[in-house]
């Protein structure tokens, strides 16, 4: 018999009875482990683990008979409920209440109600989230006015999900975000923030979930939820998805589909396993933007605005422009629970990624073709030019980490400590497409008229040659340690510190212009190492409320995007701080909570050109800052009322400093940067009327902003605010019909930003969806 601790559970709570005694014995028999050095006891646990699964064993079978069961709870609330109340975006599994910091959760009942297919879609109904319309919308994705995906502050289940990639949440149980600096906990990360895709995991029970939508645009969806338990501790689900659709409501072709399995097995026992592979493959169009007008030609650029005489889901690009690309990954993971307060969780991931992305610019064409275009000769007759843009490349990442958590009584008081080392590999290669001369091709891309959007006219993309342009490898590693001391009845101090250190290489491989050999090659190397450190305190006067201050650093190098030149492998990281003071506070009953904050995030030290140093690195003599406030709430008001909200106002953002060079608006001294609106939010309510019938209503807005780095004057996109319905009927427990109108009054409005262009929101969308359960 092996040596496990057993566990009875519920689909979304597992309580087992007699959970003091089995703590206790629990905690005797692990005592050995928990004075072990970090390093040994990773090795202790491993082995302590595949001698407990030994069977046969008199001391086990007698272990067996002297430990009893304790306490532990499954995550199915964010299923069944919009409100969460743990999170394991700040290492383990914790409170919301014990975080000092802003936490925004997604849950999948949310993510279910409003139809959120893909990870954007998300972001998008959330607060303080924009979007640069650059290369490809999703990876650009801003947080309190500073970037967050080109940083690598994307993460799955904890670890690092850096890679370009058109996200899906078939396989979300929910979406996390932290706002503000985060380096003490995931290492190089940018100032706004982190979002973390929490994966759904394998729970003890039988169920299979089914679920098709159709759609205008021929929109068709298919997700399955397969849950199988496969002996008293183990179970297996799977998950798969495949999406198709003419329009996504915003001018691009849909065309994708996914699996993703996770095998747990030891559930709730001393030792728990789970293995799980995730396949993502997309084969999408893209709409690369719609460029900006003039009312009237003489006016200046700063009058630019919307061609509000289009549909919102018109598409001008080429019928050959794609979105392609593939995810796949590969995880093991093993807890090993000490005892009921400390566990070691382990994880390890390899991952592959490819994107293969061919679309272009659309321009008014030049004065060549027709008269300068403005508001005023706009027609159906107005020439559109198409250009080529390219993005072709490949990824692979590994990935390992270990963290500890434990709670215990130390020196008098309480703590809770986590602390854990990860090492990483990051390999990007970008391609890079053949000219003619050197023996590649010249696709000529036709132009098409403004009253003829989707034309179907196309080109042979797969003629296209490439080549090896450069090569980015980054092997990293970090140690980190915090502890949330218990000093008083109802305070809690909280201080942590990671080191990290990567070396980063890259290389760039230039030919000739008509040829293609010989290979010049260009390498850059750059060794960062860096403290971030991260400060709070909490007031706790009752179960119900808690208040905190914190202060947290975060770092970012001169790779964000996965490559050096001769000034920025020169250049030490930039640096940044978050000072946030906030709440959560819970209703009486517990069923719904509010989260607000006041917080100030600043870039310390941004990277400019300066004429000084342009000739051997970038100078770090930039600042800038935002500040505002936050309000997240969620619950049932009543029995019926269920509602989430998310808001922000930012009424402050500002550069401070800059460097001389600095022309462009949102980089010079005063200015306030591109893509942070002063306003943003999304609200969601649902009344169940009758228990079959349930209905909601939500908002999505934004308040107007500007692209970033505009040459001056600037301009600014219209704020927006769009409508969101949907009806439900609940035939009995194993069927279910579900309406949802998006943008029902079909608005129009820029929801990606870019100098050029702007990429608009969904149209008016409508989907119907039938689920079953078994």
């Amino acid at each position: 018999m092996s040596r496990r601790i057993h566990f009875k559970q519920k689909p979304a709570l597992a309580l087992i009875p007699s959970a003091q005694a089995a703590i206790n014995t629990a905690a005797q028999s692990t005592s050995t482990y928990t004075m072990l050095p970090l390093g040994a006891m990773l090795l202790a646990g491993s082995m302590g683990a595949m001698a407990q699964e030994t069977p046969g064993t008199a001391a086990s079978a007698a272990q067996a008979k002297t430990l009893a069961p304790v306490a532990v709870t499954e995550q199915a609330e964010g299923k069944d409920s919009l409100r969460a109340t743990t999170t394991s975006i700040g290492k383990g599994k914790q409170e919301l209440r014990n975080i000092p910091q802003s936490i925004t959760v997604v849950t999948e009942k949310l993510i279910n109600d409003r139809n959120l297919d893909t990870l954007k879609e998300v972001l998008h109904s959330t607060a303080g989230v924009t979007f640069q319309a650059a290369e490809g919308g999703e990876e650009d994705i801003r947080l309190r006015g500073f970037s967050l995906a080109s940083t690598g502050d994307i993460f799955l289940d904890g670890m690092r999900d850096p890679a370009f990639y058109d996200r899906d949440t078939f396989n979300n149980d929910r979406i996390e975000l932290l706002r503000g600096s985060a380096s003490m906990l995931f290492g190089r990360g940018s100032t706004g923030g982190a979002v973390n895709q929490v994966s759904k995991p394998a729970l003890l029970k039988d169920e299979t979930e089914i679920t098709t939508t159709v759609g205008n645009h021929n929109f068709r969806r298919l997700t399955a939820d397969f849950n199988i338990k496969t002996a008293d501790d183990a179970a297996l689900r799977i998950n798969g998805m495949y999406t198709q659709a003419t329009n996504n409501g915003a001018g691009s072709s849909i065309d994708k589909d996914g699996l993703a399995a996770n095998y747990r097995f030891g559930i709730g026992s001393k030792d728990e396993f789970s293995a799980s592979l995730y396949s993502l493959d997309n084969r999408n169009g893209m709409n690369y933007g719609i460029p900006w007008i003039k009312p009237k030609a003489s006016d200046s650029q700063s009058a630019n605005t919307l061609i509000n005489s289009l549909d919102p889901s018109a598409y001008f690009g080429m019928a050959s422009d794609q979105n392609g690309g593939n995810a796949n990954m590969g995880s093991l993971a093993h807890i090993h629970r000490f005892g009921v307060d400390t566990e070691l969780k382990t994880q390890i991931r390899k991952g592959r990624f490819q994107r293969d992305q061919r679309a272009g610019t659309v321009r008014f064409a030049g004065t060549g073709v027709q008269p300068a275009v403005d508001l005023g000769n706009f027609s159906g007759s107005t020439v559109f030019a198409r250009g080529t843009q390219l993005k072709v490349q490949d990824m692979d990442t590994l990935n390992f980490q270990s963290d500890l958590s434990s709670k215990f009584d130390a020196l008098g008081v309480g703590h809770e400590v986590v602390t854990g080392v990860d090492f990483s590999r990051e390999e990007k290669i970008v391609y890079s497409a053949l000219s003619v001369a050197q023996g590649g091709v010249n696709l000529v891309k036709p132009n098409t008229t403004a009253g003829r959007p989707d034309d179907g006219a196309s080109v042979d993309e797969s003629l296209r040659a490439f080549r090896e342009g450069s090569n980015f490898v980054a092997k990293a590693y970090g140690i980190y340690a915090q502890d949330l001391v218990q000093i008083a009845p109802a305070w809690k101090l909280l201080g942590g510190l990671r080191y990290d250190s990567m070396k980063g290489n890259y290389s760039t491989y230039a030919v000739p212009t008509a040829a293609t050999t010989p290979v010049t090659t260009t390498s850059y190397q750059q060794n960062i190492s860096n403290w971030s450190k991260r400060f709070g305190v909490l007031y706790q006067p009752n179960p119900l409320h808690s208040y905190h201050f914190s202060y947290g650093t975060s770092f970012n190098t001169s790779a964000d995007t996965y490559s050096y030149n001769a000034n920025s492998a020169n250049t030490d990281p930039e640096s940044s701080e978050n000072i946030e003071f906030g709440a959560k506070l819970d209703s009486a009953d517990k069923r719904f909570n509010t989260r607000l904050a006041i917080f100030r995030s600043t870039k310390l030290n941004e990277r400019n050109t300066d004429p000084d140093t342009a000739a051997t690195r970038l100078l770090l003599s930039g600042k800038r800052h935002t500040a505002g406030l936050e309000i997240d709430v969620s619950g049932r008001i009543t029995d019926a009322w269920e509602m989430w909200g998310s808001y922000m106002w930012m009424p402050v953002a500002r550069v401070d400093k800059a460097a001389s060079t600095a022309t462009t608006v949102g980089n010079r001294v005063g200015d306030r940067p591109g893509l942070s609106p002063k306003h943003s939010g999304s609200f969601w309510n649902t009344y169940q009327f009758t228990p079959a019938i349930r209905a909601g209503v939500g908002i999505n807005f934004r308040s107007a902003q500007s692209p970033a780095d505009v040459t001056a004057p600037a301009w600014e996109a219209p704020s927006y605010a769009t409508g969101d319905l949907m009806a439900e009927y609940t035939v009995n427990d194993q069927l279910s019909f579900k309406a949802n109108i998006n943008n029902v009054t079909n608005k129009l409005y820029a929801d990606a930003l870019y100098r050029g262009h702007y990429v608009p929101g969904a149209g008016r969308i409508f989907q119907l969806a039938m689920t079953a359960r078994f």
